[in-house]
């Protein structure tokens, strides 16, 4: 058996595919609280109206502004919705990633264990050779 383990390449491979996907879904769930604090910021700017007009042209100015603030309103409720599936796409995407590298590592340690088990096979045969040349010497 070769010393070295015969996918390790694969393994780094697998790696880096699994820190991107980490880095992507960090990323998605950046975007997505960023969504939810645009949505809070135009809640709290919509709250922050007055609420007596005191002539008819104020009243209308009102009006638009809080028209437009509901239309913004639903198309960052929309927006988030999608940063939410991508976030969870991403999330997937890393668990996926993540158990590709935890299938490799266990064939990484088993090669390992492997190997231990061969060099401690080497050792005690030696040590049973030393021991046998022993007691021949003495024998004689």
């Amino acid at each position: 058996m070769g010393r070295n383990f015969p996918l390790a390449g694969l393994l780094r491979l697998r790696e880096l595919q699994e820190s991107k996907a980490a880095g992507e879904l960090a990323a998605a769930n950046n975007a997505l609280r960023g969504g939810h604090t645009s949505i809070r910021k135009v809640q709290e700017a919509a709250g922050n109206t007055a609420q007596y007009p005191v002539d008819g042209a104020t009243m209308l100015a009102v009006a638009a502004s809080r028209a437009s603030t509901s239309s913004m309103l639903v198309e960052l409720t929309t927006l988030v919705a999608s940063l939410n599936e991508n976030a969870i796409a991403a999330g997937q995407e890393h668990q996926r990633a993540r158990s590709e590298v935890k299938a490799l590592e266990k064939l990484s340690e088993k090669h390992s264990m492997e190997l231990r088990i061969e060099d401690l096979g080497r050792e005690q045969a030696l040590l049973d050779d030393l021991g046998s040349a022993g007691s021949r010497g003495r024998n004689s």
